[in-house]
């Protein structure tokens, strides 16, 4: 592992891409570290939008690449290790939207 600090990169997501509200590092969750790279989300306090952005610390500098989404830190660990969606599972979820009964349900 290199020896850079965890969140070195964060100025590279350091505004809001919604609002343009400066986040403050201290608030970004560490979801997931390895090989140099850092998983993080940032969630804006004026809009309420999140970033989850990979931060790369490598030889020759740091690099970002981020999102704009509505998960949470925990929503993005838990489908990070959820499976995988086959085709049965899109065949099972159109049966059940295709019923009548769902639109109720979701009417309810």
């Amino acid at each position: 592992m290199t020896n850079h600090k965890p969140l070195e990169g964060l100025s590279l997501v350091s505004y809001c891409p919604l609002c343009s509200t400066h986040y403050n590092p201290k608030d970004a969750s560490l979801l997931e570290e390895k090989d140099g790279a850092h998983l993080i989300n940032l969630e804006c306090e004026k809009c309420k939008s999140s970033i989850v952005a990979v931060i790369i610390a490598g030889g020759i500098g740091v690099s970002s690449v981020g999102l704009i989404t509505d998960l949470t830190g925990a929503d993005v660990v838990k489908f990070k290790n959820a499976g995988y969606v086959n085709e049965d599972d899109v065949i099972e979820a159109y049966s059940i939207a295709k019923n009548d009964n769902f639109v109720k349900l979701l009417n309810e």
